[in-house]
């Protein structure tokens, strides 16, 4: 049996690199709580994400739930449910009501032609997520949100380094959150930072991942504990200084699945947005009018020992935990797209020896 090949793998720095990196912490005796490491890779991802501020934190899902605290919304937040777990989650624990809009069967992004409709006086937010590192329609998005005087938050977890016509990702919404879990094309073993552009907000944000702590004797909100540790901005620092090269390795990849899978008759292959610089976060496929059905492939797949998820499956509004509030036939498209979709392995340094018998597998599938 050939060794497992998971659908993805964490980039890490030499193991002489990162020691290097955390070694003048047994010095400093600081661990956590905005440090000198913490303070340089907010520094660094500024500079590299081309956006003038960014808050860090301990994980992605606690970014996103203190970027949606700290603007004090009420009432319903129009989402989409072809996501993690994580970004329906965070409005329901802010004590909000999810909408949920479908997606664009192109790009599997929040369906633009279907948003205003759903916009009511009760609407406080938009929360779009940007799939694969696929970007949604920030331009629209940005006049439907100045018309009703409504916020945007991005779920970016997936967008990391892409950017439109030049402007990096970061820059579009009020806030856009990012994830640095070890699955992702840049990581802080766990991690996730919120980017903004009113430093108002980031004072708040800053004072709501800190316990609401304002001062030394001023609780001013109730807030959580988000902040990220000095060890996991040191893997952040020696990660940034390879991304480029990361981010080279997974194109070549891209290149070769695409080349292997392109003219293949029910296999369906998301196109390159124009006007976008890629990160190649994801490789998606969706078997639409293929010999057999995703779950065939998958358990294919899986019996040749390598291992694609099901993502995103199931959609966010069939989960056990919302039942009955919602129905998957409101959002038939991303309901149809989730029940096809399969993310194949990718990662810096998967072989492209490995690429090629994956697809092989694929093609051979009766």
């Amino acid at each position: 049996m050939s060794k497992e090949i998971q659908v993805t793998r964490p980039s890490m720095p030499s193991f002489e690199e990162y020691i290097d990196e955390i070694k003048d912490l047994w010095e400093s005796k600081w661990l956590t709580n905005m440090g000198k490491k913490h303070k340089q890779l907010e520094e660094g991802l500024e500079k590299y994400l081309k956006t003038p501020n960014i808050s860090l934190f301990t994980n992605g899902h606690l970014a996103l739930e203190c970027a949606i605290a700290a603007f004090n919304l009420s009432g319903e937040v129009i989402t989409t449910p072809f996501t993690f777990a994580s970004t329906t989650h965070a409005i329901v624990r802010n004590g909000l009501v999810p909408v949920f809009c479908d997606i664009h069967p192109d790009d599997y992004t929040m369906d633009i032609d279907m948003l205003e409709s759903l916009i009511t006086d009760k609407t406080s937010a938009i929360i779009p997520v940007h799939v694969y590192g696929n970007i949604c329609n920030v331009y629209e998005i940005e006049k439907l949100a100045k018309k009703y005087n409504l916020k945007v938050i991005y779920d970016a977890a997936h967008s990391f380094g892409v950017e439109v016509n030049g402007v990096g990702i970061a820059n579009f919404g009020d806030a856009s959150m990012f994830s640095f879990h070890a699955t992702k094309v840049f990581n802080t073993i766990e991690g996730g930072g919120v980017a903004f552009k009113n430093v108002g907000y980031g004072e708040k944000l800053n004072n709501i991942k800190n316990f609401g702590i304002a001062g030394p004797e001023s609780v001013q909100y109730v807030g959580s504990n988000g902040k990220m540790n000095e060890f996991q901005a040191a893997m952040g620092i020696c990660n940034l200084n390879h991304i480029n090269k990361e981010i080279s390795k997974r194109k070549i990849i891209v290149e070769r699945y695409r080349e292997e899978l392109g003219c293949i008759r029910g296999v369906k292959l998301v196109e390159p947005q124009n006007g976008v610089k890629s990160s190649y976060s994801y490789f998606p496929v969706v078997f639409d009018g293929f010999r057999r059905g995703r779950d065939e492939v998958f358990e294919a797949l899986k019996e040749n020992n390598i291992i694609a998820r099901k993502y995103f499956y199931p959609l966010t509004n069939s989960f056990e935990c919302y039942q009955d509030r919602y129905n998957t036939q409101d959002t038939p498209i991303a309901k149809y797209i989730a029940e096809r979709v399969l993310t194949l392995p990718l990662y810096a340094d998967l072989a492209l020896e490995e690429v090629g018998r994956i697809c092989e597998i694929i093609k051979g599938i009766d």
